[in-house]
């Protein structure tokens, strides 16, 4: 029996509704199999620039390297959305990640038999739907500099700079291949090869790697021609690399496939320890959605499974995140619904229904 430390950072927004819902399903799951979880807080994104005039304080940062995970739900709305602005929501959550060295983002996107016809997509498109995207989290246009605007003949005029080291592609081709072992053994690289000279060097590398493991499947697939297939045929793919904005991009579109973001988690991680665990941030993909903060109707299934990750990825329980995933996904099977993802005339749960439906399925 363990006891684990986890740092929770609600963020703005729905971040801290669901975020109290991934608390609450630690605490079940240390009921039923005698773990211990001690929780820290503090404010991040927008309501640390309330609080503290910054995004994330030097404390939470150490805060969080002193935690074996980190639950985080949310960050910005409009009360902040100015692009002028010299402090940003998102700035906190740029800093956590290279702080912490999280370099990887893993975002499973699979389907719910019981919720193929919440999709716009056809359902025998989506029949056997199971992709794990990783996306690059700490390099690429989001990092690299210059970053800035300029002065150009009297006209204003911005650049963002695209940049990667070798190293730091080697690293996310080694992750895709050892993932997809474990998997369905299919690696597609995406890049824009054609065109970035980036591209061509990501390509470069991710070839150097992949005789390492003769027994996956590879493929390269131009990202313009992704976003394509995973609207066509989106069953095709296992384990799918991609540089940050790529990645940024083509991951919101793969989470459609469920018919909602609310269903959705993700998880950064970075140096892994010999047995595959190490710290982490667990954060589901849908975003502050200020539009219903304070309702209570959010959908806490993507901090649910984000919930499962960390007790996967950071702590090695993987029979407690079997529990819990098989928890969602009976609850989804007897109906139960939040408003995202309900049909006309189903019952609509609120947020703390619909965890505790899915809690009271653990056992």
């Amino acid at each position: 029996m363990g006891s684990y430390k986890i740092a929770v950072l609600g963020g703005d927004g729905i971040g801290p509704e669901v975020t109290a819902e991934g608390v609450r399903a630690l605490d079940a799951i240390g009921k039923q199999f005698g773990h211990t979880f001690q929780y820290t807080e503090d404010h991040v994104g927008g309501a640390a620039i309330d609080a503290y005039g910054t995004a994330l304080r030097p404390e939470t940062m150490e805060m969080a390297k002193a935690s074996d995970a980190v639950l985080w739900g949310a960050v910005g709305g409009p009360k902040w959305d100015d692009p002028r602005a010299a402090v940003r929501p998102e700035q906190g959550l740029l800093a956590i990640r290279a702080g912490l060295g999280l370099w990887a983002n893993l975002r499973p996107s699979k389907v719910d038999a019981a919720l193929v016809g919440n999709s716009t997509l056809k359902s025998d498109v989506l029949q056997g739907v199971d992709i794990m995207i990783i996306r690059e989290l700490t390099g690429g246009i989001y990092f690299g500099k210059p970053q800035e605007r300029r002065t150009v003949d009297g006209q204003r005029a911005a650049v963002d700079t695209m940049y990667y080291t070798e190293s730091e592609i080697a690293r996310m081709a080694h992750l895709g291949f050892q993932l997809a072992r474990a998997r369905r053994s299919k690696v597609t690289s995406v890049d824009k090869a054609n065109v970035l000279e980036s591209s061509r060097l990501w390509r470069e590398v991710v070839a150097e790697v992949r005789p390492e493991y003769p027994d996956v499947e590879f493929e390269n697939v131009l990202v313009d021609a992704m976003a394509m297939h995973l609207i066509r045929r989106p069953a095709t793919f296992d384990v799918v690399i991609a540089e940050n904005m790529f990645g940024d991009i083509l991951t919101d579109e793969a989470s459609m496939l469920s018919g909602s973001l609310g269903m959705s988690p993700s998880a950064s991680l970075g140096s892994l320890r010999p047995d595959g665990t190490g710290l982490g941030m667990y954060e589901p993909i849908h975003g502050s959605a200020p539009d219903i903060a304070g309702k209570g109707i959010a959908n806490p299934v993507g901090m649910l499974r984000c919930t499962a990750m960390l007790l996967r990825h950071s702590l090695g329980l993987e029979a407690e995140a079997q529990a819990l995933e098989a928890a969602v996904t009976k609850a989804i099977e007897d109906g139960l619904r939040t408003a995202d993802i309900a049909n006309p005339g189903e019952e609509v749960l609120s947020t703390r229904e619909m965890a505790e439906g899915i809690l009271e399925r653990l056992s």
